[in-house]
C-alpha cells in the first residue's frame, strides 16, 4: 500500500470500463489488455471500480478482484486508484473501502453522493464522511469522486476547505463543468496537496491553465493519447492546444450515446476488446448509424493524433 501523500501524479487517470464476455461474466483477459492500451497511451493512471466499471452492478468480490487485477497488471508503471463503495449504510461501506484498500491501490476513493441524502446539508455529508475515514486504515491515501449516480453531489467550498485541512485525501474527481467554479476551486486549494482533475472535456483546457493536475473522464476510453498530449504540451503549445481542445469538446458528445456500450464497441473495432457486453445495457449492439459514427471518430482521432506536434519537437 502506498502512503506517501503526493504519490497521485498529474496527467491523464481513464475511468476503467469493465470488459465482459457475452454472457455478462468478466473478462480478466480482457482486462489486462484494457490496461496495456491504456499504458501504451501515455496515461498517468488508472481509475478502476467507478461507474465506467459498471460498479453499481458489480458484486464486492469482483470490484475487489478487478482492483487488485489492475494493481498487478499496471505493476507500479502507474498509479491505480478505485472506489466501489455502493452501498448506504456507513457498516457496509467501512466493509467496501477496506477490502479495496487491501488490494494495494494508491488511493481509495470516496464516492462523494454516498453520505448524504439528496436535499441533506453539508453538516450531515462532513459528519458522515469523517465517521466513516476514521474506521479506515491510516496509511491509505483517499480520494473524492463526484459520481453522477445516484444523484449528483457537488463539493462546497467550504466542504473543500474542510477536506484540505485533513491530510488525508490527494485526489478529486471534479465533475461539476463549471469553469468558472474551477477556476475558485484551484485559487482554494493551491497548495493543499489536494490534486483536481477535470471529468468535462469542454472546460479541461481552461482547468489545466487554472492549475488542475489532469484529466478523469469517460472519454479517455476513446482516445487517450489526445488527452494526454493536452495534459502535458497544453502550456508549451498553446496553438495547438487550442485546436485540439475544439476537436475534443466536440466529440466529447459520445458519451451521451449509450455509453458505456459505445465505448466497448469502439474498442473492439479497434481490436482491444472481444466483446461489448454490458451489465447494463445487454450485448451492447448499436444501429448502423452509431457504428458508422464511431468508426467515423477512429479515422478523426488518427489523423489528429498524426498531425499534433511531437512532445520532443520544443
Amino acid at each position: 500500500m502506498n502512503t506517501d501523500y503526493g504519490s497521485i501524479a498529474g496527467g491523464v487517470w481513464p475511468t476503467m470500463l469493465t470488459p465482459m464476455h457475452a454472457d455478462g461474466s468478466i473478462d480478466y483477459d480482457g482486462l489486462d489488455s484494457l490496461v496495456e492500451w491504456y499504458i501504451a497511451a501515455g496515461v498517468s493512471g488508472l481509475f478502476a471500480v467507478c461507474q465506467s466499471s459498471e460498479m453499481f452492478y458489480l458484486s464486492l468480490s469482483e470490484r475487489v478482484t478487478i482492483a487488485q487485477r489492475v494493481v498487478r497488471r499496471a505493476a507500479g508503471r502507474v498509479g491505480v486508484i478505485a472506489s466501489g463503495n455502493t452501498s448506504e449504510r456507513s457498516d457496509e461501506q467501512v466493509e467496501e473501502l477496506s477490502r479495496i484498500a487491501e488490494t494495494g491501490v494508491d488511493a481509495l476513493v470516496l464516492v462523494v453522493n454516498r453520505y448524504a441524502e439528496k436535499g441533506e446539508d453539508d453538516v450531515a455529508w462532513r459528519s458522515r464522511v469523517e465517521q466513516i475515514i476514521e474506521r479506515l486504515p491510516r496509511g491509505i491515501v483517499l480520494g473524492l469522486y463526484e459520481c453522477p449516480v445516484p444523484y449528483h453531489r457537488l463539493l462546497s467550498l467550504d466542504s473543500l476547505d474542510w477536506i484540505a485541512t485533513l491530510r488525508r485525501f490527494a485526489f478529486l474527481k471534479d465533475t461539476c463543468c463549471s469553469a468558472e467554479l474551477q477556476r475558485q476551486r484551484s485559487r482554494q486549494l493551491a497548495g493543499s496537496g489536494l490534486r483536481l482533475y477535470n471529468a468535462n472535456s469542454a472546460t479541461l483546457l481552461s482547468s489545466l491553465r487554472a492549475g488542475y493536475a489532469g484529466f478523469s473522464g469517460v472519454m479517455a476510453n476513446f482516445h487517450p493519447r489526445l488527452y494526454v498530449w493536452l495534459c502535458r504540451m497544453y502550456d508549451r503549445i498553446p496553438e495547438a492546444a487550442d485546436r485540439l481542445q475544439d476537436l475534443l469538446g466536440a466529440t466529447s458528445v459520445f458519451e451521451l450515446q449509450r455509453y458505456p456500450v459505445n465505448a466497448k464497441r469502439f474498442l473492439v473495432e479497434e481490436g482491444v476488446l472481444a466483446s461489448a457486453f454490458c451489465r447494463k445495457t445487454g450485448d451492447g449492439e448499436l444501429g448502423e448509424s452509431q457504428r458508422l459514427e464511431l468508426q467515423q471518430l477512429a479515422r478523426i482521432v488518427r489523423r489528429e493524433e498524426a498531425s499534433l506536434p511531437a512532445e520532443g519537437s520544443m
